[in-house]
């Protein structure tokens, strides 16, 4: 042994060996040794040599082998001189680690060819490739370890992928025959080894078959090695044997031997029953085969395993009945009980699922198996839905739409919920899905809410709503989505709104459901399809939309499906599906385009109005212009015809309705009149009831309208003489159906049909009055005819609209006609012109007041509700009509005087009723309208009317009397109800009188509780003790009538000075009253005292100067308002405004130049107040002060400055647009009054006393005035 063991580094290798051998067999190696191989192969091949001495030399050996050059010189020159030798250890030594030894120094010798070339070390595995076959196949196999190492070591050399090792197999019957007896020895070891051996070879085999087309020299022993192999796969069990049989399975099953097989040779399989035996063999012994590996702890054997159930069941060869076989094997519950138990491998849930999913053919037999591992792939869907592109996605989810389609009765609420959120998950993400994973998703949503479990489950239906909207997006914001996806998308919607429809929720949870399916179809289908219908390729994808729609449209019509419709057909839907008839002419999308059209009108028109379509639908032409060809044709004698004229008829109806034109406008009116000529005398008596005069009425007032407004005048004058005689001898009214306001209008430009119209219209209004007050929501397209749609047909002023209404109530007047119809009509009128107050000019202008005067000449004593229907819709012409269009013809002074007789006696016997504030209402309109410039006639009759300036002064003064209990009397009150009646009406007497009577107002100190004024006025203490103990609305409207009042004497008083004899005490009572008004809660009542104020002391005749400048209050109110000034609240916009009052009443005792002004208006107090001006708090009261106090020399230059730099700031901001709005409570607002009619009234009057005052009606006018003050105040500096 020392010839092999390594000499120290320093002592050179000797040339020989202790034995003498030459030097050529000795190799060196690194650490400065030697290794002899004839004496290493000597030791080897010696059976009497120690183990201990084998092992060490081949430690020694694999040691030098691993230095790249000793095995180099190796396999150089000595490549095929240790085979024999290394083989001897594994045949004449049954030590293992030995053994392992020489298996491993094999495998390194054969896998050198990485560093020598590969040339050698490929002789070197092939050539021990050889020696080991020829040993295993020399004898045949018996339990020894000898041969259980040759048999590893030979699939060691086996394992490679060079299939030119299996020509080195010289005896290959011979093996084989030997390999299949050892398979007969109960050994494990010895199992494993030959199954890795025969699973190898066989491996090498079949590659060098396809490779070299070389004879199959394996197929004469098919039937052994399958009898043999699930022999040992029944019997087994170690994991190792099981995982090499079951991969040498796998190859035969690769290479179709199972198919190929009739029968197996049953001797060896003692535990079948005889049954087994007459069934099925070799699918009952591989089942009963699979069933151990199965269950084994080893993940790998299961993977195996589940790989070769797919790989046999995957043969083209392989009925269904073998799958059946299996599964009555249970072979299906061992692999849900794999997937249970997975833990979420991928591997072991890619194998299960592919096994399950080809079991699957078998539909009856495995739909029990399926429904019991249901719960079970619902559990994995979730694992594998959260990987994008994941391997068995598609498969998973076939699986659970077959199961809860063949077995809805597993799906329970809690599942279906689960499932439709994982689904829906998926859909969110929009990414690693699969379109066959999209479309199988969508039918599992389907077939879930056709479950009975999912009966008015709401959880579900809102994921099904949330998928269907994801899907939808998915589809159509991907330009990779293909039909199929698209297809099924819809498909769940229409789906989604039957599961809605079948009664499976409550009301309000199936509107919320239906609401979001609409809401997704015209937010996202239909902006899709309008877009993309020209550039359709495959007519499936219109049909899906058109199919999906029309089941929306067939569902009960409520509000939602109504405003669906509407904007279908206001989406040009018409015309676009009659473009996809031109891409795709087929009979079935014909067919489906027409029905939707038939839906359509059903929901838009009236039930069953679309019958007529649907009867013609297999009978009408692709071509829009087809159609109207149809309707210019005779259709007396042709029944076909008739119907199809019918359906062109009802599709042109609707379409004219929402502006839809899916034909030239002239050839369409040149069909009309072709229908006309040929057709009216006979259609409507044949044609269906559900096509009508109007509708005709309609499309040809339509295309009238229409070629009138493009200045196309060409017309049929037959046709249109034919329509109106049949107009004439049919009953018909356009007010009954929808109709297009173009036609509207047209026919109210028709003068030949006033009559007709004039009865619609009383129809209208007997209706209108029966449904009662109700509010209409007008939208344009809707093309019904409301109050809106007559309210700007009369205000437009083009057509006979306004002089039909005039006619008509003149008609009913003068015949005396039903209360009712005279009733409805003018309350019809009063709601038109709350819609649009312009219509009472129209109607104005065409002499309506001449009817008002009939009206209440036989109704002012003998029909008082017609009296009060008649009033109210006076008020309402007088208070929206302008003062320009009333005009002062005696008519007018008629209804007054009317009034007037009707309202003394009424007084004097039934008191104060609605009916005589009503009229009192109307005498303040008319007394408005002659302050601006009309009905100074009618006026004049009412405020010179000696009874009624008599009721006004007694009311008037016994409300005074009251004293300090005036305060209770407010508007809830019949006392302060009447009052503040007559004090509007006293207002619009007093702004009457100025106007038509100028000179008549006067103010003395002599007026007493007898004195009788020549005017509907009101004495000037009465107003006073009004303004001191009337509640806040008296005290309101008080004011403002003292204000007209003083303005009128403003007016006079340079005239009629000498009239003007006060006692000072008067005066000073009066001045007193006022100054205590000024800081008062109300704006609106204080800005009116100040300005009485201001007023009276610009009376100069008077002389009343010191009662003001020596006034301790005046002086306190100027104090109270620069302090106020002086502090930073001036900044508030509320303090702002209510500071208004004070700064008037400065601004005018400034003027008297009072002797304390200097002290208040001191230097340091005036820097103070133009420290807070900013821009945005300037308001004209302000400045006015500022233009006062620099009069009178408050004002240095410094302030003056500061002042100009505030007001340029101000200007440019004006002009640069740049000041924002305030947001402050206009003073004029309307009182808070009670909501019945007698509180609207009174309201409305205060509404015009506001606006008649001095308050600015917007912001706009408000800076106009302050730039205007700041000019003054510029020029005042200047000078």
């Amino acid at each position: 042994m020392s010839s092999i063991i390594a000499s120290p580094a320093t002592v050179p290798p000797p040339e020989t060996c202790t034995q003498g051998h030459r030097s050529t067999l000795i190799l060196p190696t690194a650490e400065g040794g030697s290794i002899c191989l004839l004496c290493l192969s000597n030791l080897f091949s010696n059976p009497n040599s120690p183990t201990v001495h084998v092992s060490y030399a081949l430690s020694q050996l694999s040691l030098a082998a691993s230095q790249p050059q000793f095995l180099h010189s190796l396999l150089t020159f000595h490549p095929h001189f240790l085979i024999s030798p290394l083989l001897a250890v594994l045949s004449n030594f049954e030590d293992e680690p030995t053994a392992t030894q020489a298996i491993d120094l094999i495998q390194r010798l054969c896998d050198g060819s990485s560093s020598n070339g590969g040339c050698s070390s490929q002789n070197v595995r092939q050539e021990f490739v050889s020696r080991v076959s020829d040993w295993l196949s020399g004898g045949s196999l018996g339990w020894s370890r000898r041969q259980l190492f040759m048999l590893h070591c030979f699939g060691v050399l086996l394992n490679t992928q060079d299939c030119d090792l299996y020509t080195c197999i010289k005896n290959k019957d011979a093996l084989v025959s030997n390999l299949v007896v050892g398979l007969q020895l109960s050994n494990d070891e010895i199992q494993g080894e030959i199954m890795f051996v025969l699973y190898r070879s066989s491996l090498l085999h079949y590659k060098y078959m396809d490779d070299y087309g070389a004879e199959d020299l394996l197929l004469p022993y098919c039937n052994k090695f399958l009898n043999v192999a699930i022999d040992v796969l029944l019997k087994s069990q170690s994991d190792e044997v099981r995982i090499n049989c079951v991969a040498f399975l796998t190859v035969l099953a690769r290479r179709g031997f199972f198919a190929s097989m009739d029968s197996l040779d049953t001797n060896d399989f003692m535990q079948l029953t005889v049954h087994e035996k007459d069934g099925p063999l070799v699918e009952v012994l591989f089942a009963e085969a699979v069933k151990g590996p199965l269950l084994s702890s080893d993940s790998q054997v299961q993977i195996a395993t589940m790989d070769l159930i797919s790989i046999y069941l995957s043969s083209t060869d392989v009925s269904g009945k073998q799958c059946q076989a299996l599964l009555e094997e249970n072979i299906a519950d061992y692999i849900f009980e794999i997937l249970r138990l997975s833990g979420n491998k991928d591997s072991i849930i890619n194998s299960s699922v592919l096994v399950l999913d080809l079991l699957s053919n078998a539909k009856q037999a495995f739909r029990q198996r399926l429904a019991i591992g249901f719960s079970t792939m619902v559990l994995t869907l979730r694992y594998v839905a959260e990987i994008p592109f994941q391997t068995v996605q598609c498969q998973l989810l076939k699986l659970i739409l077959n199961c809860v389609e063949d077995c809805p009765g597993v799906v329970s609420p809690s599942s279906a919920e689960e499932i439709s959120s994982i689904l829906l998950g998926m859909f969110k993400k929009n990414i690693g899905m699969l379109p066959e994973a999209f479309s199988l998703s969508c039918l599992i949503l389907v077939a879930i809410m056709k479950c009975s479990s999912s009966c008015g489950n709401s959880s579900l239906a809102a994921s099904v709503i949330d998928a269907s909207r994801s899907a939808v997006s998915m589809c159509l914001g991907s330009i990779y989505a293909d039909t199929d996806q698209i297809l099924h998308s819809l498909y769940l919607l229409k789906e989604a709104s039957v599961f809605d429809e079948e009664g499976n929720f409550s009301t309000s949870q199936s509107v919320r459901l239906r609401g979001c399916i609409i809401d997704i179809l015209k937010s996202q289908i239909l902006p899709w399809f309008v877009m993309v219908f020209n550039e359709l390729e495959e007519e499936s994808i219109a049909l899906g939309v058109i199919e999906t729609f029309q089941t929306i449209l067939l569902q009960d019509s409520d509000v939602d499906t109504k405003s669906f419709a509407e904007i279908l057909v206001s989406s040009s839907w018409f015309s676009i599906l009659f473009g996809c008839l031109g891409l795709f002419p087929t009979e079935s999308l014909k067919l489906r385009v027409y029905l939707i059209f038939s839906s359509l009108v059903d929901v838009l028109v009236g039930s069953d109005f679309g019958q007529p379509i649907r009867d013609a639908a297999l009978s009408l032409p692709s071509d829009p212009t087809d159609l109207l060809f149809l309707l210019g044709q005779e259709s007396s004698h042709n029944l076909e015809l008739l119907s199809c004229q019918s359906a062109v008829l009802l599709i042109l109806y609707l379409t004219s309705l929402y502006n839809d034109r899916i034909a030239d406008d002239k050839l369409v009116l040149a069909s009309l009149e072709q229908f006309i000529l040929l057709n009216s005398s006979h259609f409507f008596a044949e044609a269906s009831a559900f096509v009508t005069v109007e509708l005709l009425v309609n499309l040809y007032g339509l295309y009238r309208g229409l070629a009138k407004m493009s200045y196309q005048m060409l017309y049929s004058p037959e046709a249109e003489k034919r329509l109106f005689q049949l107009l004439g001898e049919n009953e018909w009214d356009s007010f009954l159906t929808k109709i297009h306001l173009t036609s509207l209008r047209w026919l109210f430009e028709q003068e030949r049909l006033w009559k007709l119209l004039s009865y619609q219209i009383l129809n209208f209004c007997r209706r209108n009055s029966s449904v009662g007050n109700c509010v209409v929501l007008y939208h344009e397209s809707s093309g019904e005819i409301d109050l809106h749609v007559l309210a700007e047909l009369i205000a437009s002023g083009d057509n006979f609209g306004a002089k039909i209404f005039v006619c008509l109530l003149g008609d009913l007047a003068e015949s005396a006609s039903e209360e009712f119809d005279i009733i409805s009509v003018l309350k019809t009128y009063a709601e038109l012109i709350e819609i649009s107050p312009t219509t009472a000019d129209q109607l104005c202008i065409h002499g309506i007041d001449g009817v008002l005067q009939n009206l209440y000449n036989f109704s002012k004593h003998t029909l008082p509700e017609l009296f009060m229907a008649t009033s109210r819709f006076a008020f309402s012409i007088l208070q929206h009509a302008h003062s320009e269009s009333v005009t002062n013809s005696d008519t007018w002074a008629g209804i007054a005087f009317q009034l007037m007789d009707f309202l003394l006696p009424v007084v004097a016997s039934d008191g104060w009723t609605e009916s005589v504030l009503t009229v009192i209402g109307l005498l303040c309109l008319i007394l408005h309208h002659s302050a601006q410039g009309g009905l100074t006639e009618a006026s004049k009759i009412i405020v010179l009317n000696v009874p009624l300036i008599s009721i006004v002064n007694t009311i008037i003064h016994e409300a005074c009397a009251k004293g300090p209990a005036l305060s209770d009397c407010d508007e809830g009150t019949e006392t302060g109800e009447v009052l503040m009646f007559l004090l509007s009406l006293v207002f619009f007497s007093l702004r009457s009188v100025r106007a038509s009577l100028p000179g008549t107002m006067i103010l003395s100190d002599e007026e007493s509780d007898t004195q009788q004024l020549s005017y509907v006025g009101i004495q000037c203490r009465d107003l006073c003790k009004l303004l001191h103990f009337g509640s806040a609305t008296i005290k309101l409207i008080a004011s403002f009538c003292l204000v007209e009042l003083f303005e009128g004497i403003s007016a006079n008083l340079s005239r009629q000075a000498d009239d003007f004899n006060f006692r000072e005490g008067y005066l000073l009572s009066l001045s007193s009253i006022l100054e205590g008004l000024i800081f008062f809660d109300d704006i609106r009542v204080a800005l009116n005292c100040s300005r009485c104020l201001s007023s009276l002391m610009t009376w100069k005749e008077l002389k009343i100067e010191t009662m003001f400048s020596q006034d301790n209050w005046c002086r306190l109110i100027v104090e109270e308002l620069v302090m106020s000034l002086s502090t930073q609240s001036l900044t508030s916009k509320s303090f702002r405004l209510h500071q208004k009052p004070a700064l008037i009443f400065a601004a005018a005792l400034l003027r008297m130049s009072p002797s304390w002004a200097a002290k208040v208006f001191n230097e340091c107090a005036v820097q103070s107040i133009i420290k807070n001006v900013t821009p945005s708090n300037v308001n004209a009261e302000l400045v006015i002060l500022f233009r006062e106090l620099l009069k009178s020399g408050h004002l240095s230059a410094d302030n003056v400055s500061q002042l100009s730099r505030v007001f340029q700031v101000y200007r440019q901001q004006i002009y640069a647009n740049e000041l924002k709005d305030s947001c402050t409570k206009n003073p004029a607002e309307c009182l808070a009054l009670n909501s019945d009619y007698i509180g609207k009234i009174q309201a409305s009057l205060f509404s015009f006393i506001a606006l008649s005052s001095y308050y600015p009606e917007n912001r706009l006018v408000e800076r106009k005035e302050i730039l205007q003050e700041i000019e003054l105040f510029t020029t005042c500096f200047d000078g």
